[in-house]
């Protein structure tokens, strides 16, 4: 199998895994929701995110470093990936061993304590499966990881369906995640294990290199998540459980949405950081354009669409005790447009290799974000908390454009795609407020094929420009 046949071959099946595992993980939801409610699924939601919290200060940068590290060189992949496999470990232990005891003195009530106990080994089999995932991207074989990920899924929905049947409670919705996140690091570290020799290693020149590289990054992490897991927690202790419900449903459904982004800038940052890294400006520009072209046409439909269904997807999907939930969605995927954007801005920020300059932004943010939510949240509850987070990725989004700006003289393009896109946008937007009695889904597949149209017919979509992006990461 020629490369670029092998690349496009990789790329299909992992956005099969990926698009699979995100209608699995709406589908958990939709169980989740359905069975606790309101105030059990906030409880749910607190947990998780409170875990999420400590999981983030454990990413420490090291999945992006060792992407980036073992993206730069040809031999010696096994070491490094041992060595920040075994840094990992360390790090996890420590911090989701620190974190039960960090929720005993927070006002939860003894489920939620018991809860973060007992779930933080989901956490521990996560981020190790995360680590690796730079090795597969390296060999092109990124589909194996997403199926792996695409059958603990399957497992998570199957356990989750029998322990609602059973009816064995909030604690058991989370052995189920425990079980999922198992077997997704069993089958990643299996294959990973095919491809290098997984041992403990402690190589202390190559950690300090790690940690050297890391820092801005994990600086920028640590002030990430004032504004990523911030407001589900001073959400969780400002007001109560059945706001978190609230708020954390169509979160988790934005959650699963924006998965997509990363998967993809997983697949761009190779590209762009090999690219600036060889002095190939003009490539780099092409890849950069291109790829935020591909953001903004999603973007903006994602936006106009959601507007119109919003309620209706959240009953659909959560239940009608969420119908409260329709307004939340609908802010929260301006969000998530401007993490699309800020994605590709982030990832190519880690390519030209100024984390450290982004530092201050990350800084500026997380300190408005937290004042935001200290002045929002007790008085507007999960709506201010909405539009806060709305403003935090907007305002990084803004704030990567003009470093890499700064730094690259490159000033994308943005009227030609947005335009194609909003009048594309159109037609669905006849659709949806013409028909809209008829049941969601048929209004998600209807609205979605009617802009696909549309938009390739404005030629908003350039397949031979996907063709191009394959055969640049071949070369």
């Amino acid at each position: 199998m020629s490369l670029t046949r092998k690349l496009a071959h990789n790329t299909i099946m992992q956005m099969i895994g990926r698009f699979g595992g995100g209608i699995l993980a709406v589908l958990g939801i939709a169980l989740i929701t359905r069975y606790l409610g309101r105030e059990g699924f906030g409880i749910y939601t607190t947990i998780t995110s409170f875990l999420m919290f400590f999981g983030i200060l454990i990413n420490f940068g090291l999945t992006v470093i060792t992407i980036q590290m073992i993206s730069e060189r040809d031999d010696g992949i096994d070491n490094i990936l041992n060595n920040i496999l075994t840094l990992r470990f360390i790090s996890a232990v420590i911090f989701l061993g620190i974190a039960p005891v960090v929720a005993l003195f927070f006002p939860y009530p003894v489920i939620i304590k018991i809860g973060i106990a007992i779930t933080a080994l989901a956490f521990l089999f996560q981020m190790m499966t995360e680590t690796v995932i730079g090795l597969f991207q390296k060999k092109l074989q990124m589909y194996k990881p997403a199926m792996a990920e695409f059958i603990s899924r399957i497992i998570f929905v199957l356990l989750i369906w029998l322990f609602i049947r059973l009816e064995y409670g909030i604690l058991a919705m989370m052995v189920a995640l425990i079980t999922a996140n198992f077997l997704w690091f069993v089958g990643v570290f299996y294959y990973a294990s095919k491809l290098v020799k997984l041992r403990p290693r402690f190589d202390w020149i190559l950690w300090k290199e790690v940690i050297v590289r890391a820092w801005p990054i994990a600086i920028s992490i640590v002030l990430n998540l004032v504004y990523l897991k911030g407001d589900v927690i001073i959400l969780s202790v400002m007001k109560n459980q059945e706001a978190v419900g609230i708020y954390g449903a169509p979160y988790k459904l934005i959650d699963a949405l924006t998965t997509f982004a990363m998967m993809f800038m997983g697949l761009i940052l190779p590209l762009l950081a090999s690219a600036w890294a060889k002095g190939l400006h003009d490539r780099f520009i092409s890849i950069f354009q291109r790829t935020l072209d591909m953001m903004l046409i999603v973007v903006f439909p994602m936006i106009i669409g959601t507007y119109f269904i919003s309620k209706k997807v959240m009953v659909f999907i959560a239940g009608s005790d969420f119908d409260i939930s329709g307004p939340v969605l609908t802010i929260l995927v301006i969000g998530a447009a401007s993490l699309f954007i800020g994605s590709l801005f982030a990832h190519t920020i880690v390519a030209l290799d100024k984390q450290k300059v982004a530092v201050w932004g990350y800084l500026i943010d997380a300190v408005l974000s937290f004042i935001g939510y200290l002045i929002f949240i007790p008085k507007y509850s999960y709506i201010g908390a909405a539009w806060v987070t709305v403003f935090s990725e907007a305002f990084i989004a803004v704030f990567s454009f003009i470093i890499i700006y700064k730094y690259t003289g490159v000033f994308p393009k943005f009227i030609k795609s947005s335009l194609k896109a909003i009048l594309a946008s159109i037609p669905m937007v006849l659709f949806l407020y013409f028909f809209g009695e008829m049941h969601v889904a048929l209004l998600m597949i209807g609205s979605t094929i009617i802009y696909g149209v549309f938009i390739v017919l404005f030629k908003g979509i350039d397949f031979e420009e996907v063709k191009t992006i394959i055969k640049l990461k071949a070369e």
